[in-house]
Formats: C-alpha cells, sequence, structure tokens
C-alpha cells in the first residue's frame, strides 16, 4: 500500500521569538516492510542554518536553526511510502520465549536492527515489579514468544481506558499503569516496560496509523494523527514485529512507521529550544491517505527534499 503523508506542525508564540533551534525527526523510516519513496519537510521562516543526520536507531534527524525574528513557527513534511510488511506468521509457530530471551542476551549484532539496545530500562520505560508481574501472567513457561505478546497486547486492550485527559506527554509509565488509563504513549511505555522486565527486547514506535471514515462519510483532512506502538524482537529468524496495544492489533500495512527507539524520548517529532519571554499555542495536522492506482499525486515536493 502506498500513502502520501502530510505533517503540519504550527507553533504560534506570544512575544517575538529571536532564536528557535529544532530537531526534526519527520523523515520515515525505510527498512524490509517500508519504503520512502519520496519526503520533504518545509519550515517557515526559512532556517540559516540545517543539518541532516542518522540517528543511532536509524532515524533520519534535520537539525534546524532559525534566527530571524519570528511569531509563528511552521514545519510542513510530506512523504509517499510504500508499506508491505511481511504476513505475520502463525503465532503458536514462534520460539518459546525464553528462549529469545536467552538469544537477545547472546546476540552480537549492535547496529539498529540488532535486540541489544532494547533490552535495557530508561528514564520513561523503567524497571517496575508491578508491570512485570502484570506481564508475566501471558509468559507462561514455553509459551511462544508471539502468541504470549499477543495476549498481553489483548489484555491491556481490554483492561485499560484510552483517556486523552488521563496523562501528558512526561506521565510516567508505572503512574499511567496504576491509573489504568492512557493515550498510545502511554500503553506502548508499558507494555515495553513489561517485555524488557521479562528480558526481552522492546522497542518503541512512532508513526501513523490509517484510519478508515464511518461509511458515507468524508474523510476530515488533517484529522489524523501521530501514533505509537511496540515493536517486538522475536529471534533472528523472526526478527521484529509489531504490536499495537491501544487497538490490539497487530502492525500491518496500516501502520507506518516514522521512528523506533527506545522510548519517546528517542523518536519524538520534534524537540528544541526557543529564546522567548511568553508562552505558545500548538497545532498540529496529519494526514495519511491511500493512493489510487494511477491516481494524479498532485504533490509538490519542497525544501529539504529527497527522492528515491
Amino acid at each position: 500500500m502506498i500513502y502520501a503523508l502530510r505533517h503540519r506542525t504550527t507553533y504560534k508564540y506570544g512575544a517575538e521569538v529571536s532564536f528557535a533551534r529544532c530537531v526534526l525527526r519527520l523523515t520515515p523510516r525505510s527498512s524490509a516492510g517500508q519504503t520512502v519513496l519520496e519526503s520533504s519537510i518545509r519550515v517557515s521562516p526559512t532556517p540559516g542554518h540545517t543539518v541532516q543526520r542518522t540517528g543511532p536507531f536509524g532515524e533520519q534527524t534535520l537539525t534546524v536553526v532559525i534566527d530571524t525574528p519570528h511569531r509563528a513557527l511552521v514545519i510542513e513534511a510530506r512523504a509517499r511510502v510504500d508499506v508491505h510488511t511481511a504476513p505475520v506468521e502463525e503465532p503458536s509457530d514462534s520460539p518459546p520465549w525464553e528462549r529469545v530471551r536467552d538469544l537477545s542476551f547472546d546476540s552480537a549484532a549492535l547496529g539498529a536492527e540488532g535486540p541489544a539496545a532494547y533490552l535495557y530500562p530508561t528514564a520513561r520505560t523503567p524497571l517496575s515489579a508491578p508491570i512485570t508481574d502484570y506481564a508475566r501472567t501471558s509468559f507462561a513457561p514455553g509459551r511462544p514468544i508471539v502468541e504470549a505478546a499477543a495476549d498481553l497486547m489483548r489484555r491491556m486492550y481490554a483492561d485499560f481506558i484510552y483517556d486523552s485527559k488521563a496523562t501528558d506527554v512526561s506521565t510516567p509509565a508505572p503512574e499511567a499503569f496504576a491509573a489504568r488509563r492512557g493515550v498510545c504513549q502511554d500503553f506502548a511505555h508499558i507494555m515495553i516496560c513489561g517485555l524488557r522486565g521479562l528480558g526481552l527486547p522492546a522497542a518503541y514506535v512512532s508513526g501513523y496509523l490509517r484510519t478508515i471514515p464511518p461509511p458515507g462519510k468524508p474523510r476530515l483532512e488533517g484529522a489524523d494523527a501521530t501514533h505509537a506502538w511496540v515493536s517486538l524482537w522475536c529471534g533472528p529468524d523472526r526478527g521484529w514485529i509489531g504490536l499495537d496495544p491501544t487497538n490490539a492489533v497487530l502492525a500491518q500495512d496500516d501502520h507506518i512507521v516514522l521512528a523506533v527507539g527506545r522510548d519517546y524520548s528517542d523518536v519524538a517529532p520534534i524537540d528544541g529550544i526557543i529564546l522567548a519571554p511568553r508562552g505558545q499555542k500548538l497545532k498540529v495536522e496529519v494526514d495519511v491517505i491511500p493512493e489510487e492506482p494511477g491516481a494524479d499525486r498532485g504533490v509538490v515536493w519542497a525544501a529539504f527534499g529527497s527522492k528515491s
């Protein structure tokens, strides 16, 4: 499935900003299951300095420095992405989870695709005995890892309530777990805490989820949103599989990967600093549009863009 993506972020400031430095992680990731066909990022005001890099987990970053005084900052990313995720094999045919745990600690692969970076706790995904105990219920001795992880995902979907007012971007995973409420970021962090507590390598995935409007209703422009889910290493043969505890589904062709890291801090779409004396207002608009075969794209690729 080929998607046209648009991610527009607008900051409006209460006073003039004299300087801004932002790190943008808004270029989708190319991998075995996803190919970026075109991408671009446009920033207004025009940055005085830009640097493109590849981060430690394979994420594409663009650092921009804006030293022109401004009252608004607009960042618009566009891309065309071909998502072709391999079907997940029968969960019961996957190796026992203990075997995967042992293999992950024995693995010599230290790159972004290896398990090593995703085994250990972080500030946002600490080891938590209550969360580990909750996850352990799904991981009976000898149970196949995909089957066990899918069971944990489904239990979370049944036990937790999606509530955008219950948490914010800085809410610790144990706090969201105790409340049994939160959003996709919280659910991904909680599931990662549980998996790592059992010694399993789990990564945080930032991206987009294709939404389908109700029958007879048009798709609302800008109404889609960024999403978060979990990627679990299932051994050298199976590799990584995506699990979406917010929706109790395996991540397949409706999930478009933006970046992968240890937790949200590694993959935040935009972060940085500004110099200003007052507050700001933020507006984010996201469009995820499946392309029809032979359709006119009607997209102009702008500054900082690339094609492959």
